[in-house]
């Protein structure tokens, strides 16, 4: 069911969900409301006084700058202390065909999509698709008001609680939907950091979670050029991904091309208690198209919402 949500603190009403919580109120999200405000710009002559609001309002964005650093520090330390506790490999119960026993089921997908009009709005949406028909089971989203700007190398602390928030709905539901498995529609540890959003909701969400990039980070030597020669290689052109293995020797992920004839490979990493083998090869067995489907149908879902909400008048003015 549809919710319009704005970030403000998180309150911590359930003990059980302690580690979601913690993170929600360490970002300052938790979504009740949509309250974005447009104006039109006119254009009016300066004046003494509009000249003195002018130097407090770059005052103001010195303070921000400032406070910024300050914010970029604290992400510093807790994905430090986040990243402690992240897991490179098989971590879970259920296991892949052809194993009769315990199977994966339920595979879930996330992403984000922006307003083209303000890019503060976005949508969060989860999918939950079963993994041997990969049929939409269970479908979510969020319209959230971001305040937390993008800097590089931490977009988890822009985004992750979005999807984590979704997450935690789901758990104190106790909804059967809830997913074995979640494909982030980002970078795990292929990222300048070694932990990127896939990582962050993982560890988090403390569960299993694959990377899933649409472009390559410049990491330890791998940039998009060499990428290329390695798919391009006589060696390589017969195969359906080559393993991405940096100047220091450490093994990042994958590149691999996800359909027969396709230009642009995905980037596949680990994000949490999953092996990159493991990885690799679900995200094999969920490609109807270049992306895998659960991470398809997140994206066209929230798409989708946005587009209706930005076109819908009394949703609009319910933001305004």
């Amino acid at each position: 069911m549809a919710r319009l949500l704005l970030c403000q603190k998180a309150t911590t009403r359930n003990h059980r969900c302690k580690p979601l919580h913690r993170a929600l109120q360490l970002y300052g999200v938790s979504v009740v409301g949509i309250f974005c405000r447009r104006s039109r710009s006119i254009s009016i002559p300066r004046t003494k006084a509009m000249e003195k609001s002018s130097q407090t309002e770059e005052q103001s964005q010195s303070h921000d700058s400032s406070t910024s650093s300050h914010d970029r520090q604290n992400w510093k330390t807790e994905q430090n202390i986040l990243k402690e506790k992240l897991i490179t490999e098989d971590n879970f119960t259920w296991k892949l065909p052809p194993s009769t026993s315990q199977e994966l089921r339920y595979v879930g997908g996330c992403d984000i999509s922006f307003s083209k009009h303000d890019p503060s709005l976005a949508c969060g949406t989860l999918v939950v698709l079963d993994f041997h028909t990969l049929e939409v089971v269970y479908q979510d989203f969020s319209l959230v008001t971001l305040n937390v700007p993008y800097v590089a190398g931490f977009l988890a602390f822009r985004e992750a609680p979005v999807i984590l928030d979704i997450l935690e709905k789901m758990k104190r539901s106790d909804n059967p939907f809830y997913p074995q498995l979640l494909m982030v529609d980002g970078n795990g540890i292929l990222h300048p950091r070694g932990f990127g959003l896939a990582c962050h909701i993982g560890v988090t969400a403390d569960l299993p979670t694959i990377g899933v990039g649409k472009n390559l980070h410049c990491v330890d030597g791998l940039n998009q050029s060499r990428v290329r020669k390695l798919l391009e290689a006589k060696e390589n052109t017969s195969k359906d991904f080559v393993t991405l293995v940096g100047c220091s020797g450490r093994t990042w992920g994958v590149a691999m091309r996800s359909t027969q004839g396709s230009v642009k490979p995905i980037f596949i990493s680990i994000g949490h208690r999953i092996s990159l083998q493991t990885a690799t090869a679900i995200v094999q067995m969920t490609c109807k198209y270049r992306v895998p489907e659960p991470i398809r149908q997140a994206d066209i879902r929230s798409r989708d919402y946005i587009r209706k909400f930005e076109m819908n008048p009394k949703l609009r003015l319910l933001s305004e």
